[in-house]
């Protein structure tokens, strides 16, 4: 699998195992084969394994993780996990968030560690999210003592959301190690966008910003949420954000059947092209579903004649 720049970190994998899919928060997948997909993850060259206290009851994603690194340790694999902080900015909130994670994957630190709350701006106030004031003032001082301490070796952001607060993120220094941004054919945001049609979303203005300022980025949202895929495998409401970006794909499925790829496998080429990506996290819950992404990695970027005729199909 070919390797990219990491920033700080050093080199990552193009493909990065994803906690959400193993968790069963994308359909029912059962502890047996998240491990056994862990371990095929690991087996294919991936070299990170994405995880969050919130992905699956009870942890599950962390608690996967520690059994599949319990019966085949890989010493050498970089772990994420994240912190949110829905009622405010806290360093205490931070550092027991962490230490339950380290718990409960036995490890004595984590390589990165983002925060996995979205930002408002200055001024104004929306549920569970935190301001460009807590930031600078708390969350990346405690980041910073944290990695001065050895529990880290970075921290990041999830990058989604209001564009004018993160674009602040990554010019105050010190920069996050990594962001996580929505990178997907059609910039489908889905159930991550929380603030309303006051503002736009903008994943393109993010990624370059983050590009300009050195920040790695991994993508994430590939398959918006399993709308970009042939079918969603999961019951949700007609006007769940999922069906309702599943509907307006159907000229996406379309043009991926006529260039000879399966709409996953496209929409995870794409992102493996787009300029700045350092790499791409995968949501599968199985080895079925990571033996198509990994193929699609190795057939490489999509050619220019792929990208120009997806260009009609983005939305605004």
């Amino acid at each position: 699998m070919e390797l990219r720049d990491f920033g700080r970190l050093g080199q990552i994998s193009a493909l990065t195992l994803g906690g959400g899919g193993i968790a069963g928060v994308w359909g029912g997948t059962d502890r047996g084969e998240a491990v056994a997909t862990v371990h095929a993850a690991l087996d294919a060259g991936i070299t990170m394994l994405d995880l969050a206290p919130s992905y699956g009851a009870d942890f599950e994603s962390e608690r996967t993780v520690a059994e599949a690194l319990r019966l085949r340790p890989a010493p050498d694999v970089m772990i994420t996990s994240k912190v949110q902080l829905p009622d405010g900015a806290s360093a205490a909130r931070i550092r027991d968030s962490l230490q339950a994670s380290l718990t409960r994957l036995n490890r004595d630190h984590l390589d990165v560690l983002l925060l996995h709350t979205q930002f408002r701006r200055t001024g104004t106030t929306l549920h569970e999210t935190v301001s460009p004031e807590e930031y600078r003032d708390e969350i990346v001082p405690t980041f910073e003592a944290l990695r001065d301490e050895g529990l880290i070796r970075g921290w990041g952001i999830t990058a989604v959301g209001d564009p004018t607060p993160i674009i602040e993120a990554f010019r105050h220094s010190p920069r996050p190690d990594a962001a996580q941004i929505v990178v997907n054919p059609l910039n489908q945001n889905g159930d991550l966008w929380i603030h309303g049609d006051t503002v736009r979303p903008d994943n393109a203005a993010l990624i370059s910003a983050a590009t300009a300022a050195g920040v790695p980025v991994t993508a994430i949202r590939v398959v918006a949420a399993g709308s970009l895929t042939s079918s969603l495998d999961r019951e949700v409401p007609p006007t769940h954000p999922a069906a309702v970006d599943f509907a307006r794909a159907e000229p996406y499925r379309k043009l991926a059947a006529e260039l000879g790829e399966t709409p996953a496998a496209l929409a995870h080429r794409y992102a493996l092209t787009v300029p700045g990506v350092s790499t791409v996290i995968l949501g599968v819950k199985n080895r079925t579903e990571l033996t198509e992404c990994l193929a699609a990695e190795a057939r490489g970027p999509l050619p220019s004649e792929a990208l120009t005729a997806l260009i009609p199909l983005t939305t605004p």
